[in-house]
């Protein structure tokens, strides 16, 4: 590890901002100072980091004097706005948002799959990718370097931290309702359109031209730049579900090389932040439970697909809140 940085985290008090403080610790990153950073209403609180108490600043475009590595997990409209102060002042900006994820000049990166991509910079930014791409390509690019990928169909089981503390709290509120016996109203209904809580919903952002939302979209266009096949074929379903930490997602992936499942098992075999739960025969394969606080990616009910030519079928299974954003981010600034 080379000497410690001055690291700064933008949006400290989310739920993505507190897990990034919570990797930088467990990973021992080398810190020389640490800056916490959040909106106007966030300011003036304090987090403890290494025994030391921390008081979190209101976010300006003068913060990042002397920062030399700026974690953003603070939505869209704040790095469009504050990113290219914090690249101008020096800094390496990781982004955790959708704002430069498709920008030609922003490297879009998952450490496992295409670090060389931090070593150009143009713009002092790299950008995070969506949590279900990265989630599906860790499961997928073992295989890609094996067979060559052609093709990804997929359907996303996504829980409800993925929108943030405020999905966490309308699952809880309306569980709690209806183990009360009590029937969910509006007022318990307002970050999904509909009831989550003993419901699954086909509808992760917004819906665009053409029928896909947002999510879906950025799983296509992902995946192409981070592997580098700008005309792969991908086609996705995004659904939340009523899991508090965790997606998951079901893979059809067709490839360009003869496949098996023995072969695609072995692919497996010491690849860093994936691991292999599969074991029909003891009913063995990955939840969400598996992964959740954990730093491992986990894939299983690998087996032929039955439709698609020269394609496996698989599950794969990932904390988002950790290998889908914060853990991710750290492991960008790690390769820096």
């Amino acid at each position: 590890m080379n000497a410690a940085k001055n690291i700064a985290i933008v949006g400290a008090t989310g739920a993505v901002g507190e897990e990034m403080l919570a990797c930088l610790d467990q990973r021992n990153f080398p810190i020389g100072k640490l800056t916490l950073l959040a909106s106007a209403r966030s300011a003036g609180k304090t987090r403890t980091f290494r025994g030391e108490e921390i008081t979190i600043k209101e976010l300006t475009h003068d913060s990042f004097a002397g920062i030399d590595i700026a974690l953003f997990a603070a939505g869209g409209d704040t790095s469009l706005e504050f990113a290219p102060s914090a690249a101008k002042a020096g800094c390496i900006v990781i982004d955790n948002s959708s704002a430069y994820r498709m920008d030609e000049d922003v490297p879009l990166i998952v450490p496992e799959i295409n670090p060389e991509a931090a070593k150009n910079l143009p713009k002092n930014i790299i950008a995070n990718p969506n949590c279900t791409t990265i989630i599906s390509l860790m499961g997928l690019f073992p295989l890609h370097q094996k067979y060559g990928i052609k093709a990804i169909i997929a359907s996303s089981y996504q829980a409800v931290s993925g929108s943030g503390t405020a999905g966490i709290v309308e699952l809880e509120a309306q569980t709690k309702a209806l183990a009360a016996g009590e029937e969910i109203g509006d007022d318990l209904i307002n970050v999904y359109p509909v009831q989550i809580a003993s419901n699954v919903i086909p509808h992760v952002d917004v819906f665009q031209e053409g029928g896909y939302t947002k999510e879906e979209i950025k799983m296509v266009n992902e995946s192409r730049k981070i592997l580098g096949i700008p005309d792969l074929k991908v086609t996705c379903t995004c659904v939340r579900v009523p899991v508090y930490r965790s997606h998951s997602v079901s893979i059809t992936a067709q490839f360009e090389k003869p496949v098996d499942v023995a072969g695609a098992k072995a692919a497996y075999a010491d690849y860093p932040g994936i691991q292999i739960k599969d074991d029909p025969d003891t009913e063995s394969y990955p939840v969400p439970l598996d992964t959740t606080c954990k730093d491992d990616c986990l894939v299983g009910r690998i087996r032929m697909d039955q439709v698609v030519d020269n394609a496996l079928a698989l599950w794969v299974v990932g904390d988002q809140v950790r290998k889908g954003a914060a853990l991710n981010a750290v492991q960008i600034a790690e390769i820096l």
